[in-house]
C-alpha cells in the first residue's frame, strides 16, 4: 500500500476522495434523523435509505453516459453536481418538506452510482494493473475509518445546530473534491465510439458480467451471500436488546468495534490480492462474515466483540476482491457500464434482504436468523473459493522475461604481424 502512496497523482486523488467520502458519511445517517425527527416515524425514516438505494435501477443508464466521457472532467463535473443537489435542503423547515429530503435522497444515489463507476475508470488510468489492489485497499482503509466516526459526528452536529450547517459541510466536501481532482493530469484517450445501437450499448456492462468465467462466478456467489446480509441491519438490534438486554444505543458501540476490524481489514486487503487472487480475497471475505453471524447466535459480549471484529475484517476483502477483479477483467471503455451494473447487481439483493430481515425479525427468534445468516454466507463463500483458480494470484505469476539483449561479440584474436626483418634476414644468418 505504501507504493501506491508514493505516487503523487494517486496521493492527489486520494485527498480528493478523503474530503468527499467524509461528507458522505456524515451525510447518509443524518438525512434518515432529519426525517425521522420531523415526523416521528421510523418507516419514514428508513425510507430515506430506501430512496438512496432506489436508483441502482439506472445502473445501466448511468454506466452508459459515464463510458461516454473523459474519467477526470466528468468526475469534477460529478461532485459539483452532487454539491449544487444538496442545496435544496436549506428549504426543508417543517414535516411538509419531507419530501425535498427524498428528492435529494434519491438524486444523491444516482450521484454515487456515477461517481463510483467514474472513480473505477479513473483508478485504472492512473494506478498500473498491479497496484490497483493497494490502491483499492487504501480507499477501503479510509472508508472503514470515517464509518468509526463520520455518521455519529454527522448525527451530533445535527442535533447542535441542525441541518443547514450539515449541509454547509458536506458540499464543502464535494467541491474540496472536485477542485483537487481538476489539479490531475492525467493523459486520456478519446471514449470509443458507440459500434451498436443505444439498446445494446446500455447492456453491454452486464454482457460482459456474464460471459466473463471470473466476474460471474463473483457476482453469483457475492449476490447469493448478499440475500442474507442484510438482515443483520436488523438483527443486531435485537441482539442488543433481547441478547445483552442493553439498550438500543449500545448499537453504537459494536458500529465502532466493527470499524475496527474494517481498518484491519482494509490494511491487509491488498496483500490477500496478490495471495490468493481477486476471486479468493473475495472467497474469503463473504465466508468469514458466516462464523461471525453464527457467534451473534449467541448472547455473550465477549463472543460478540470478536463476532463484530470479523464482521468488520470482512467487508473490506470482499470490496478490494470484488472491485479490483472488476477493474483488471474490463476493457476501459466498458468499465463504467460493468462498475454500475456490479453495484446494481450486489444492491439490489443487498436492498431486499434488509427489508426482508425487518419483517422476519419480528417473527422469528433473532438467533434462529442469525444461524440462517452464518450458514448461507459460508455456504456462499465456499462456492467463491473453489473458482479461485479463475484468477490467479499475482505472487504466483512469474513476471515477463527480460527482453532478449545482444549477444555480446568476441573479438577474434588478432594474427600478429610479420616481422619486416624477417623477409631480409640472410640464409645462414
Amino acid at each position: 500500500m505504501r507504493t501506491v502512496l508514493r505516487r503523487p497523482d494517486f496521493r492527489l486523488l486520494f485527498v480528493a476522495l478523503l474530503a468527499s467520502m467524509a461528507a458522505e458519511s456524515m451525510l447518509l445517517l443524518a438525512l434518515a434523523i432529519w426525517v425521522k425527527d420531523l415526523t416521528g416515524s421510523d418507516g419514514l425514516a428508513g425510507a430515506t435509505i430506501f430512496a438512496i438505494i432506489a436508483p441502482m435501477v439506472l445502473a445501466p443508464l448511468v454506466g452508459w453516459v459515464v463510458d461516454r466521457y473523459p474519467r477526470r472532467p466528468f468526475f469534477v463535473a460529478a461532485n459539483l453536481g452532487t454539491a449544487l443537489l444538496l442545496t435544496p435542503l436549506f428549504a426543508v423547515r417543517d414535516r411538509a418538506d419531507v419530501w425535498i429530503i427524498y428528492v435529494v435522497a434519491a438524486l444523491y444515489g444516482l450521484s454515487y452510482l456515477t461517481l463510483h463507476a467514474t472513480l473505477s475508470g479513473l483508478l485504472r488510468q492512473l494506478v498500473p494493473s498491479e497496484l490497483l489492489a493497494d490502491a483499492n485497499g487504501a480507499l477501503q482503509t479510509v472508508r472503514q475509518g470515517l464509518r468509526l466516526g463520520g455518521p455519529l459526528a454527522g448525527a451530533a452536529l445535527y442535533a447542535a445546530v441542525g441541518g443547514w450547517l450539515l449541509t454547509s459541510l458536506a458540499m464543502t466536501g464535494f467541491v474540496v473534491a472536485a477542485a483537487v481532482v481538476g489539479l490531475l493530469r492525467v493523459t486520456e484517450h478519446p471514449p470509443a465510439t458507440a459500434t451498436l445501437r443505444w439498446p445494446a450499448e446500455l447492456g453491454a456492462g452486464l454482457r460482459h458480467l456474464t460471459r466473463e468465467a471470473a466476474l460471474r462466478r463473483a457476482l453469483l456467489g457475492y449476490g447469493f451471500g448478499s440475500l442474507v446480509m442484510g438482515f443483520t441491519e436488523s438483527l443486531i438490534f435485537a441482539y442488543v436488546d433481547q441478547g445483552l438486554r442493553r439498550d438500543a444505543a449500545f448499537v453504537g458501540v459494536l458500529i465502532t468495534v466493527q470499524g475496527i476490524g474494517g481498518l484491519v481489514g482494509g490494511l491487509i486487503s491488498p496483500t490477500v490480492v496478490r495471495r490468493v487472487g481477486e476471486l479468493g480475497a473475495l472467497a474469503a471475505g463473504v465466508t468469514l462474515f458466516g462464523p461471525a453471524a453464527l457467534a451473534l447466535a449467541r448472547p455473550d459480549l465477549r463472543l460478540g466483540v470478536l463476532a463484530l471484529l470479523l464482521a468488520g475484517l470482512s467487508l473490506p476483502l470482499t470490496m478490494v476482491g470484488l472491485t479490483t477483479l472488476v477493474q483488471r477483467r474490463t476493457p476501459p471503455g466498458l468499465l463504467g457500464r460493468v462498475t454500475a451494473a456490479s453495484e446494481a447487481l450486489v444492491s439490489a439483493p443487498q436492498a431486499v434482504s434488509i427489508g426482508t430481515g425487518a419483517l422476519l425479525v419480528g417473527v422469528f427468534d433473532y438467533r434462529l436468523l442469525f444461524v440462517l445468516v452464518g450458514v448461507v454466507t459460508t455456504a456462499a463463500g465456499l462456492w467463491l473459493w473453489q473458482g479461485r483458480r479463475l484468477t490467479p494470484p499475482s505472487a504466483l505469476i512469474p513476471p515477463p522475461p527480460p527482453a532478449p539483449t545482444p549477444a555480446a561479440r568476441i573479438p577474434a584474436p588478432r594474427r600478429p604481424l610479420p616481422d619486416p626483418s624477417a623477409t631480409h634476414r640472410l640464409p645462414g644468418r
